[in-house]
Formats: C-alpha cells, structure tokens, sequence
C-alpha cells in the first residue's frame, strides 16, 4: 500500500534549483510507482470542494517575478476523468475543468519527471475545519490500496513577509514551530494538530492557513507519520516532507 505524503513545495524556483529538497524529491520519485496520483494544493483554495477533471490539464504559471525559464515550464501529464468523477461522487465535490498549479505540478514534475502519470487535483476549501479537512483525507484513504498515491503539498511554515537570501540560517521563530510539528507527528499526537494555530509561532510561521492545510489532509488519509527530509529555504520556509503510512 503506498503512504500518503505531505510535501512542501517552497518557492515555484524549486522546479530548476538543485536544492537538496529538489534532489529529495527527485530520488522520492525514483521509489515510488503510482497508479495515478491525487493531489490537494495550497494553491486550488474554493469555497465548496470541487475536484478537477480535465483529461489534459494545463501547466499553470500561477505567479510572477521569476525568471522566464520557469514560465517556459510545461508538465503535460494526463487528467483521469473517470477517477475524478468517482472521486466528485465520493466526496460529494463539484466536477470541473482545473489545469494543475505551482503547488501541484512543481513537486511532481521532480518525482516523477516523464508526466506519464495520471493527476487529479482536488481543491482545498477554505471554510472547512481542521477537522474536517483531516475527514477529507480519510475519504481518501481507500485510494491508497489501489495504488494511487495522495498528496496534500503546501509548506512547514510559509511566511513570505519575512523572506531571507537563499542559504540563510533558520531563525528560532521557525525553528520552534517545525519542531513542535514534527514532535506532535512523531506521537500521532493528532488532537494537538488540529489544533495547530495555537501551536508556538504558529501565526508567524502562517500568517494565512493555507499552506499548513495540506499536511492534515495528508495525515487524514494514513496512518503513522514519518519525517523523510527536512531543509530550509531562504531562512523561513521548511522545506520538510511526511509520509503516512
């Protein structure tokens, strides 16, 4: 059975910079031989749940600022529309046309970078609880034993205000929340991360929730929690990826 993983995918520059989370992602990959793939990004936020079913997603370049080979990006991987749609019923989600974001396409186009694999987004709604969005990735369990693999991908912490130069050293604001995450995971202390805004530093590691989001979807459809890469990118983004097994 394969783990649902939760990753974080940092700065959309991941796609081109051999960081070591870069090179993480690309020997992950290597281990890994999914059916098809589905994935809850950060960066599909809804009000209700709807899940993508377009036969060919677009690549979407959903940033700016950067240089013009990341536009030139593309990852043409194939939808799955008969998994999306049984999914829409499952999950009683609206069905519709989504090419695949940063979020999304960034970290696969490193794991798994021939795009012969099926994606199927599923977004993120806004509104939802931590529980709830926990009771998502439960739903999504299932999946697991047909070997299509879940992925929620947001980041550890993602303060973009208070970006560093790349190579800079973690402060200890970051450094105390990552910590009290990864603690929590390693005792499948699950009550205290649903509760996780109340967690030290929390709002200045996340001044919005949608990039933490993920991780409990992620942790929602498996079961133990392990820590298979810890990085950091330009001080404050935690570049740490989980699975759950």
């Amino acid at each position: 059975m394969l783990p649902s993983l939760f990753i974080s995918h940092g700065s959309p520059m991941l796609a081109l910079t051999p960081t070591p989370a870069h090179q993480f992602l690309r020997e992950l990959g290597k281990t890994l031989a999914p059916k098809a793939v589905v994935v809850v990004s950060a960066h599909w936020e809804s009000l209700a749940l709807k899940v993508s079913n377009t036969a060919w997603p677009e690549t979407i370049h959903d940033f700016g600022g950067f240089p013009q080979a990341l536009f030139e990006c593309q990852y043409p991987a194939p939808g799955e529309p008969e998994l999306a749609e049984r999914l829409a019923a499952l999950l009683g989600a609206q069905s519709v046309e989504r090419g695949l974001d940063h979020g999304a396409w960034v970290p696969l186009s490193l794991m798994f970078p021939k795009a012969d694999i099926p994606v199927v987004s599923v977004s993120l709604p806004i509104r939802w609880s931590n529980q709830e969005l926990a009771e998502l990735g439960s739903k999504l369990a299932t999946l697991r034993d047909e070997g299509i693999l879940v992925i929620g991908s947001g980041s550890l912490t993602h303060n973009l205000y208070e970006t560093m130069p790349m190579g800079s050293a973690m402060p200890d604001w970051v450094g105390e929340f990552a910590d009290w995450v990864d603690s929590k995971l390693a005792s499948n202390d699950r009550d205290a991360l649903l509760d996780w805004q109340d967690a030290p530093e929390a709002r200045r590691n996340h001044p919005t929730p949608e990039h933490f989001q993920p991780l409990l979807v992620a942790m929602g459809a498996g079961g133990d929690a392990k820590q298979l890469h810890h990085s950091v990118e330009h001080g404050v983004l935690a570049m740490d990826v989980y699975a759950f097994a």
